[in-house]
């Protein structure tokens, strides 16, 4: 069943807009393009105001008097009357006060403890040595802690021999802080930029004061060095332009076995920025890069996880993985790698 009004839209379907606008003189299609440009109904993001035309024009009936209108709506309002009330209000309270129940004061009781009158007539001639024994008897002699107990070492007036420390405290070990990295900073990268032979091992751990830019003479430095093996930079407060730095100098060094990067400010950048210079990287076999301030995320460390399988010369990756699919496809691609090691060992040895 159609709708009434959709009968009358049946006669525009056919209309020819083209004959329509041909006939407009071009004032009238000035005037239209002038409606339309203010005018889009379809549009929602307009005001309701510019998608219609306005049609509430007339003419004023008279100047705007702002008191008489006020006095004019003052009336109006009084001289309507209120709607009664279902239940009329006489301003009476109903219901309970709310008084807050008062919580009982626990009071404890110490128990009295009655014992058989021979007990009680033996412990109170009891001495110390036979209290003792006898709490290590009832197993509560760990409480009484006295390694150096002697039956001499102190008598009383009377003859009986006393206990010394009864309840003896230990002391408290203390525990010292680590010393500060003795390393020299300068020192060691002048010998770094001279190719020292003695110069095998670098550690700057736990230095916060090294500037960036220091650390990057580091990476650069170590481009044209042949002795090195080991360099370790943790918790340096190092971020992304020294990872990159490094990155760059792994596709250069021959010599550098180990690099550790640990507890610094490195992001994901960083990182993917030193795993994919291991391509061109034949001499790194390990490398540490766990504990950074912002976790990487698990594209991160699924990119990671693709590059170590394209790589045969990481023997140990320091990093706990977040998601078990990338631990478990680097776990195999170090173990391969350490099984490849392992095989031309044997092979030549054979040989």
């Amino acid at each position: 069943m159609s709708l009434p009004f959709r009968k009358e839209l049946e006669k525009y379907k056919n209309i020819n807009e083209d004959e329509i606008l041909s006939k407009l003189s071009e004032d009238e299609l000035k005037q239209l393009e002038h409606v339309l440009d203010d005018l889009d109904p379809e549009n929602a993001l307009l005001p309701a105001g510019f998608r219609q035309k306005d049609q509430t024009t007339k003419p004023a009936t008279g100047p705007f008097d702002r008191e008489r209108l006020l006095s004019y709506l003052e009336k109006q309002a009084l001289e309507h009357k209120d709607r009664e009330d279902f239940v009329p209000f006489t301003g009476e309270k109903k219901g309970k006060i709310f008084i807050p129940k008062e919580k009982p004061i626990e009071t404890r009781t110490e128990e009295k403890v009655t014992l058989d009158p021979e007990l009680e007539e033996a412990l109170a001639s009891a001495s110390d040595t036979e209290l003792y024994d006898l709490a290590a008897v009832l197993g509560v002699h760990n409480m009484v802690n006295n390694p150096k107990f002697d039956e001499g070492g102190a008598r009383s007036k009377d003859g009986k021999s006393t206990v010394r420390n009864v309840v003896k405290g230990e002391k408290v070990k203390p525990i010292f802080e680590e010393p500060p990295n003795p390393t020299n900073v300068e020192a060691s990268l002048q010998r770094i930029k001279a190719n020292d032979p003695s110069l095998i091992e670098i550690n700057l751990n736990n230095i916060k004061n090294i500037p960036i830019p220091t650390l990057k003479e580091f990476a650069k430095a170590l481009e044209s060095n042949t002795y090195v093996k080991t360099f370790s930079l943790a918790a340096t407060r190092s971020n992304d332009p020294v990872a990159i730095a490094f990155a760059d100098m792994l596709k250069v060094n021959k010599t550098l076995k180990s690099l550790n990067v640990e507890s610094n400010f490195i992001t994901g950048t960083g990182i993917l920025a030193l795993i994919d210079a291991l391509k061109e990287n034949e001499s790194l076999t390990e490398i540490k890069i766990d504990n950074q301030r912002q976790q990487l995320g698990t594209a991160v460390e699924m990119e990671i996880a693709k590059m170590l399988e394209e790589n045969s010369k990481i023997l140990k990756f320091g990093y706990q993985f977040t998601k078990q699919g990338p631990r478990t496809r680097v776990a195999a691609a170090i173990t391969k790698n350490n099984d490849l090691v392992r095989k031309r060992r044997v092979e030549g040895e054979r040989q």
